[in-house]
């Protein structure tokens, strides 16, 4: 019977071992689930900062408490929702704001660097209100005779400046298609690779076992 009370003692021992186990798969599909939530945001956003790719966090499972967390952090998340769920921009400003060719989560202080240009303005063209950049006017090439003066001695019409170019649009907060599928995404990875991952803590985890 020597063998079969060894076989209940090693039974016992792995038993020990399967909340340590279960934490470490939870832990391992949490960090690829993380890891592919910001190679989505990389993929799927415009333009986003490492502050918004990196606000992608998870904490793993302990053998005591066996539930890993796979988050994104609350300034981010504000911001990120209607990139999720759909809805309008949403952002920490007083100004409703539609970045045009601005990085995710820096409208203000991208707003503040503008304006303290030279060739910036703020102001209204045809209805619109926002922060314009001054396009360079068209040069004149060389070798070429200044315009005479017209007969009744005025200058001629002046060559048109180039308009200015729309960088942000005030009062224009526009919809958002959700493009993200952030829980969606988390879902399919989570029952795709929990059992793996289960199955491979469970065999290291009888190689362990005493």
């Amino acid at each position: 019977m020597a063998g079969l009370k060894e076989l209940s003692a090693q039974l016992q021992s792995v038993r020990k071992q399967i909340p340590f186990a279960t934490a470490q798969a939870l832990t391992r599909v949490a960090r690829k689930i993380a890891d592919a939530e910001r190679t989505a945001f990389e993929r799927h956003l415009e333009n986003p900062t490492p502050f918004t790719v990196n606000a992608v966090r998870s904490y793993g499972a302990r053998k005591s408490n066996l539930k890993a967390k796979v988050f994104v952090m609350d300034t981010a998340a504000s911001y990120l929702e209607p990139f999720e769920f759909g809805g309008q921009h949403k952002l920490n400003s007083q100004a409703l704001l539609n970045p045009k060719n601005i990085k995710l989560n820096k409208p203000r202080n991208k707003l503040s660097q503008l304006k303290a240009k030279p060739n910036m303005f703020v102001g209204e063209i045809k209805g619109v209100n926002g922060v314009w950049q001054r396009k360079k006017a068209i040069k004149v090439k060389k070798g070429k005779k200044r315009r005479k003066r017209s007969a009744n001695g005025t200058r001629r019409e002046r060559v048109k400046q180039r308009p200015p170019k729309l960088l942000i649009r005030f009062g224009d907060v526009l919809p958002v298609k959700p493009t993200l599928g952030y829980f969606d995404r988390a879902q399919v990875m989570a029952n795709a690779l929990m059992p793996t991952e289960l199955s491979r803590a469970m065999a290291e985890a009888m190689v362990t076992a005493k």
